[in-house]
């Protein structure tokens, strides 16, 4: 049997060793996704919410029965809105070291 230091010292290798791989392989792909997640409920909380910000898409009846869920959301979402300069701002179109 092995001593217990150097079964920690393993288990700990093959930790960084998984997340170095992780980092290789799916880190970029879990940000991405974060990425558009975000994407995707701004452009939900836009489509419903819109009002709030001078976009009338929906009529209000059904921004009303969406406003329970969508509560603790709406102050970051506006928040992001006040902050971009363009609705479709993204880093994907601007040209990097060019």
């Amino acid at each position: 049997m092995l001593p217990r230091s150097v079964t920690d010292r393993v288990a700990r290798l093959r930790e960084a060793a998984g997340r170095f791989v992780y980092g290789l392989t799916g880190y970029e792909f879990a940000r991405h996704a974060l990425a558009m997640r975000h994407e995707m409920e701004a452009v939900f909380m836009v489509v419903t919410l819109g009002d709030l910000i001078g976009v009338p898409v929906l009529p209000p009846v059904y921004s009303v029965r969406l406003l329970p869920y969508v509560v603790p959301q709406i102050a970051a979402w506006k928040r992001d809105m006040a902050r971009r300069k363009e609705f479709l701002e993204k880093d994907e179109y601007d040209l990097h070291a060019v």
